[in-house]
């Protein structure tokens, strides 16, 4: 066992050695990021963009994102350019790293806090002039700071969101923040389309319930559900539920509403990509939600927000809800989301509701 954590910390260090380049970060024209993870953390991670456009308007912004995140940036005026990748099959990208590679990039910025193999791959193979990532505490046996390949660690911060901890790689440039809000870009026709859909609800109080986390353990049952619509409706007669759903479970989630038979209750419209969802959720009074991608796409226009969390204060603190209005019921567990108390989210919503209307 020991012989073999050797041979990888070997590896490890001969695969990220880099002869140091004298390039002034300042002088860029073509800045990548890696970011081909999951929406939520796209999303959290669109500030970090305008952010650095603002300061250096000139420079071509490249994301290399995934194929699940990526819609995330439609519409983004401050992306350039945005590359697919497929994440564990590195082979695959073997043509797209090339081509990144001739684009004879300046500065790469990795958002990933631990030693990722197939990161310090891609890395290698697209050879950016200087790579900036968040501390890394290494692997194998190696340190953080053995790994030459990353020219700039920002360093290892406590207790703050990641919206604020992936803002600090700008701090190389010389760059200090205006603003950590998120950026979502719907179209006139995606917002008129989810406004025609609720058009039938004037005067209602909007509610999106999504059910669905990132993981099965992180997902609202359809039990708990039913007490959640039934104890909302009982202490306000005025709302309308909606039901939000992906595109792959639209027709599973729409049996079981229509199976509910609550009157105060429907299932969203089909989407085909987030900012559909996001169109949607825009005009609702209140969204309800596991810790997941939905909740940062509430945060984005500051749509009051109740999460539910699993019981992970340090989880919480890097994903929390970035809404003016939002309140956290936590689970009994770290890792799954049971044993929440139902009735501080019927209790907690119409509290949000009324500062809300007031």
């Amino acid at each position: 066992m020991k012989l073999t954590k050797a041979i990888k910390a070997y590896f490890l260090r001969r695969l990220t050695r880099k002869n140091i380049s004298k390039f002034q970060i300042k002088d860029s024209k073509n800045i990548l990021f890696l970011r081909y993870d999951r929406i939520g953390d796209m999303i959290i991670t669109t500030p970090v963009f305008r952010e650095l456009k603002y300061i250096y308007p000139n420079v071509n912004i490249i994301v290399l994102a995934s194929k699940a995140n990526k819609d995330v940036l439609q519409n983004n005026p401050y992306i350039d350019e945005i590359f697919i990748c497929k994440k564990n099959h590195i082979f695959k990208d073997f043509f797209l790293l090339i081509k990144l590679r001739k684009k004879q990039i300046d500065v790469c910025i990795e958002f990933d806090h631990s030693v990722i193999p197939h990161a310090i791959l891609r890395l290698k193979a697209i050879s950016p002039k200087k790579v900036i990532s968040l501390y890394k505490e290494g692997r194998y046996g190696v340190k953080g700071h053995e790994l030459e390949l990353y020219d700039i660690y920002i360093d290892n911060i406590q207790n703050k969101h990641f919206c604020d901890i992936w803002l600090k790689t700008l701090e190389p440039f010389g760059i200090q923040p205006r603003s950590n809000k998120y950026d979502l870009f719907i179209t006139q026709n995606q917002e008129k389309f989810a406004k025609n859909f609720l058009s039938k609800y004037l005067n209602k109080k909007i509610i999106g319930i999504n059910i669905e986390g990132a993981i099965k353990e992180k997902k609202i049952d359809f039990t708990q559900l039913k007490k959640i619509l039934e104890g909302l409706f009982n202490l306000n007669k005025n709302i309308q539920i909606i039901i939000l759903s992906s595109p792959k479970r639209y027709k599973y989630i729409n049996d079981q509403v229509s199976d509910l038979g609550l009157k105060y209750v429907a299932s969203s419209y089909l989407t085909e990509t987030i900012l559909d969802a996001a169109a949607l959720i825009k005009q609702m009074d209140l969204v309800i939600s596991p810790d997941t991608s939905i909740v940062h796409i509430a945060s984005a226009f500051n749509i009051p927000i109740i999460s539910i969390h699993e019981n992970n204060l340090k989880s919480h603190t890097l994903f929390a809800p970035k809404s003016d209005h939002s309140i956290t019921v936590f689970s009994k567990f770290s890792d799954k989301l049971e044993g929440y108390n139902v009735g501080k989210i019927i209790q907690n919503s119409i509290e949000l509701l009324e500062k809300n209307e007031s």
